[in-house]
């Protein structure tokens, strides 16, 4: 099986859809928010176009009001990859999310369970003081943690400190135990594009989003019945644009904050990938276009498959 992971705006999504075009494959998207039916625009969701062309996985699963974590994610990966395998077709999975990444390759952390009242009570001050405040409670008790979670992901922020309140130790203590080897045989190549290159392909998308309409996006999912979930909330691009429809910020200053914290999210991504085994990592050049990239990457995937036996 093929697994094709960068950091966010990498062109791994365009890549994976040429792949899968060449091989007849199918294509599991490991993406925590483009689980989400309807924020399309500002999770990049490939186009229905593509959609039609190439059969994809774990898209559009979940509405936006309910909450979605790795275990559902690896149940449902696990359903993609039986139903892909039995057609006799190629996996490709490809993504960004980096915990998920992790637990697919590596399986889950065992963590204490959940107490209620800690969690409503953390969920509490989340809504009093926001996330970035309790993230920067994290950063004093787990800055490995608090380096690998976004400033507005409530979810796993409460999550962390919920465990330390239990245990007394950072909930990083309890991920030791993916350093083992890895659970399914994945030929994982990763997509590294130099700093500045990123950074300006991020600024570009960001402008594309904006011009597609995500602030209309944004205004309706808030227009729905039942509201989003704390985690849909946190999406950056969405977080950003529902404090602007607030009055919070201008737009111009919230497209300038969608670009640092997607900037942000760029750089907690390679952190985590940094710890990640046994990659392929493909050096993409200024100059180099998706045919290029797609033809140095081929023959991995050509590998892969005849060890497969597909």
């Amino acid at each position: 099986m093929f697994l094709i992971l960068g950091v966010t705006a990498s062109g791994k999504g365009a890549l994976a859809f040429e792949l899968a075009q060449r091989c007849n494959g199918e294509i599991i998207s490991i993406d925590s928010m483009k689980v989400y039916r309807r924020m399309d625009i500002g999770t990049a969701k490939p186009s229905q176009e593509r959609r039609r062309v190439v059969p994809y996985h774990l898209i559009d699963v979940v509405e936006p009001s309910e909450a979605f974590s790795v275990d559902p994610f690896l149940h449902l990966t696990r359903q993609a990859i039986e139903q892909i395998r039995s057609c006799g077709k190629p996996v490709i999975a490809v993504g960004g999310t980096a915990m998920y990444i992790k637990a697919l390759l590596y399986g889950l952390f065992e963590g204490p369970g959940g107490d209620e009242t800690i969690r409503n009570q953390l969920q509490d001050r989340i809504a009093r003081q926001g996330p970035q405040a309790l993230h920067t409670e994290l950063a004093q008790i787990d800055p490995n943690a608090a380096q690998h979670i976004h400033p507005n992901d409530a979810r796993r922020i409460v999550r962390a400190l919920e465990v330390h309140e239990l245990t007394g130790k950072p909930i990083s203590s309890f991920q030791k135990q993916w350093q083992g080897q890895e659970k399914h045989p994945w030929t994982v190549i990763g997509l590294r594009r130099d700093k500045s290159q990123e950074s300006r392909r991020i600024n570009q998308r960001v402008k594309r989003m904006i011009e597609q309409g995500l602030v209309k996006e944004v205004h309706s999912l808030l227009s729905e019945d039942k509201p989003l979930s704390s985690q849909a909330r946190a999406a950056i691009g969405y977080a950003e644009i529902i404090e602007h429809l607030q009055g919070k910020m201008d737009l111009a200053d919230t497209i300038e904050q969608i670009k640092i914290n997607t900037r942000k999210l760029a750089k907690a991504q390679r952190t985590w990938f940094k710890t990640f085994r046994d990659v392929h990592w493909i050096d993409i050049a200024e100059e180099d276009t998706l045919q290029t990239v797609t033809d140095r990457v081929f023959p991995i995937l050509t590998e892969t498959l005849e060890k497969d036996d597909i």
